[in-house]
């Protein structure tokens, strides 16, 4: 990794089609119903990713809502634009650790799945992403609680190594795996009112392991392990043993997984 960059500890070539690949339509209509979206407003889908998310969010602001899918990455945005631009959307190529306003502002801003990438820096990005909500507005950010830390049928060795890596990846990589408990608190103290907060769960694996979880973890170990320079220490075979003893467990119906996903909600204050 490097440092003070603080890159996106996932970019790859896959990326966009990784992210296409696992989200989830009517998990993101119910998550943004719940969260206030409504037709005819105008939506930032901000790091929207392959811009899957910002069409389904497009889709329940019809008729009359305008989309804005942003996203720091030009492969995705162009990925974006190539698969999902036809629809009405509209996306952009933006740093959102930078000033957005030239955007304008939005009546609801969407914030899925970011801030866990950022564990120094997260309340600064979203006062950041604050600017371009209107008094009034929405801004909903969801993301990922006690992230890749909650599974049952580990051997000690396995559970010791990734509750090390993730400590690993939180001090050298800027990842935050309890970024999710946190949206409450940024919401607050940037003077959000009618806060309100869910818990779900986002991975929930037991039984026979489905193609897309199977595709999603895998990509995500590859990735992290390419960038990382973790020792691994408890395995004489470094990463390839340890993934092959992952991968056990990981496809044996008995074990269980799961992570919690927090939504929280807030409306800007008209001053």
């Amino acid at each position: 990794m490097q440092g003070t960059e603080y890159l996106y500890l996932m970019e790859s070539d896959e990326e966009a089609f990784r992210l296409d690949m696992k989200t989830d339509n009517k998990v993101v209509e119910k998550q943004a119903l719940w969260a206030g979206i409504k037709p005819g407003i105008h939506v930032a889908d901000v790091c929207c990713g392959s811009g899957k998310t910002a069409t389904i969010l497009y889709k329940l602001v019809q008729p009359g809502g305008v989309v804005v899918g942003l996203d720091g990455s030009k492969k995705r945005i162009e990925y974006a634009k190539e698969h999902y631009g036809l629809n009405g959307v509209k996306f952009k190529c933006k740093d959102i650790r930078k000033s957005l306003s030239e955007l304008g502002i939005f009546d609801f801003v969407w914030v899925r799945f970011l801030l866990e990438y950022y564990l120094s820096c997260s309340f600064d990005i979203v006062k950041n992403i604050s600017d371009i909500v209107r008094p009034g507005g929405i801004l909903c950010l969801i993301d990922l609680d006690y992230n890749c830390l909650s599974h049952f049928g580990l051997s000690s060795r396995l559970e010791k190594t990734l509750f090390d890596v993730m400590k690993y990846l939180e001090d050298k990589a800027n990842f935050d795996p309890h970024a999710g408990r946190k949206l409450y608190s940024h919401l607050y103290n940037l003077g959000y009112q009618e806060i309100d907060v869910d818990v779900t769960a986002h991975h929930l694996i037991f039984g026979e392991l489905k193609n897309t979880d199977a595709l999603n973890w895998r990509k995500k170990f590859e990735v992290v392990s390419s960038k990382i320079k973790y020792p691994f220490e408890e395995y004489e075979g470094g990463y390839e043993e340890f993934f092959e003893e992952f991968n056990r467990f990981f496809t044996d119906p008995g074990r269980f997984t799961y992570t919690p996903v927090i939504l929280c909600r807030g409306r800007k204050p008209i001053v």
